[in-house]
């Protein structure tokens, strides 16, 4: 068991569910929204919310003052990445990743399992998972993206792989994912796992499925040994990934399974295709434990945002934010712009009337958009903080539409409005 010392400062309460507020327009299933609230040594986090990615100790452009000045709760960095460069002793010198980086609030980091296994197949920032289960395409276990070579190769113990950046030969097992996680100091960390695509066979799904399991339990062993060794740190939550692609009986197990382990919460991931995203969150918040979070991994479109909060997700990450803000990108309550478009040129106006961000407060349209045309570097901050600003208030308005039982109406007003039209990108 968890050091009593250490378990105490981290828990999860839940608050309003949705079924008690409102009744679901569509009639179809069982609700299982939320509200609640995450405690941390480092801080509370009202749920739902969601969780603006620093792969790198940094959120890309946006110092950490801004963020939380826009609102954000929490933040989540990479392990895979960390381990590379700088490297976890020198996090764990500094004190962990919160005060390497500087921000005072929760932080959370993810295993690696998904960098290793993606750039190890060499899709870099996004495994292919376009292609649906069954169809002639799928099936194809060792696939490898086009010109690339496989960097990463998987056995029962772990992953021996190639860093993307020069070259040399890793390996990453359960152990070594929570020796790394236990040195970077977040508050919350993920158990390593397999993670596979759309592409890949059921045979393989259910192999990859039994490992993930295995090595579910040698993470837990190895995060209880570490929590006693490192006692006079913070505890450290750590939560289990489920997987187990868009077959049913396999993410009703996986959850079954890990959710019979001593976690403190988990994690849901994996191969699905988006419109059966709501269907496969279902299956597994009805397997789960009431009573602990459940995070939804890489999400963060307005659609999927409210999908997510409706089926039982209570915090949800995504780099997409920043990334389409270096491509001249920002959010509105009437879809997704393209600031570099012409017909900016000569727009004084904020990027959306009445945000209360910084740039909007203090920028026009106009202004950003010579900064992209001038290249200028300013230009993907100022367009990073609207957006991680645009999306940390959906989702704390969700959850405060939760709480008052308008959820329904809120999500018909802002679905019905971003995607009533298909402005120019």
């Amino acid at each position: 068991m968890h050091p009593q010392s250490q378990q105490s400062s981290f828990s999860f309460t839940v608050g309003t569910r949705l079924e008690e507020t409102t009744d679901r327009p569509d009639g179809q299933g069982r609700r299982h929204g939320r509200t609640g609230v995450i405690s941390t040594p480092h801080g509370q986090i009202a749920t739902p919310a969601f969780i603006p990615v620093g792969t790198k100790a940094t959120v890309k452009s946006v110092l950490p003052e801004s963020m939380k000045d826009l609102g954000a709760q929490a933040l989540l960095a990479n392990a895979y990445h960390l381990y590379l460069q700088p490297g976890p002793d020198i996090l764990d010198e500094a004190g962990g990743l919160g005060a390497f980086m500087n921000w005072p609030g929760p932080t959370f980091t993810d295993s690696g399992g998904f960098q290793v296994m993606s750039l190890g197949s060499g899709f870099k920032k996004v495994i292919n998972m376009d292609v649906p289960s069954g169809s002639e395409a799928a099936g194809a276990d060792d696939r490898v993206a086009a010109g690339k070579e496989r960097l990463a190769h998987i056995d029962d113990d772990g992953v021996w792989f190639k860093s993307h950046l020069n070259g040399d030969r890793h390996r990453f097992s359960p152990e070594i994912s929570m020796q790394v996680q236990h040195q970077l100091g977040a508050d919350v960390m993920f158990a390593f796992d397999e993670l596979t695509t759309l592409m890949n066979s059921r045979g393989y799904q259910e192999e990859s499925l039994e490992r993930t399991r295995l090595w579910a339990e040698r993470c837990i062993a190895e995060h209880e040994r570490l929590s006693k060794e490192r006692s006079h740190r913070p505890y450290q939550a750590l939560f289990g990934v489920i997987q187990g692609a868009q077959y049913e009986d396999l993410r009703r197990k996986a959850s079954q399974d890990l959710g019979s382990m001593n976690f403190d919460g988990f994690g849901i991931g994996g191969a699905l295709e988006k419109e059966n995203l709501g269907t496969i969150l279902g299956w597994c918040s009805e397997e789960l434990p009431e009573d602990k979070p459940r995070h939804l991994l890489g999400i963060s479109e307005p659609d999927d945002l409210f999908t997510g909060i409706e089926n039982g997700a209570d915090t949800f990450d995504c780099v997409s934010p920043t990334r389409v803000a270096r491509n001249s990108a920002f959010y509105t309550p009437d879809g997704r712009w393209n600031l570099s478009n012409a017909r900016f040129r000569r727009d004084f106006t904020p990027l959306v009337e009445g945000c209360d961000c910084y740039t909007c407060t203090n920028y026009t349209r106009a202004y950003i958009h010579h900064l992209f045309k001038a290249k200028e570097m300013v230009s993907a901050t100022l367009i990073s903080i609207h957006n991680e600003r645009f999306v940390v208030r959906m989702v704390d308005d969700a959850r405060a539409a939760i709480a008052d039982g308008t959820f329904y109406e809120l999500k018909a007003e802002v679905l019905g409005r971003y995607y009533a039209s298909a402005p120019a990108r």
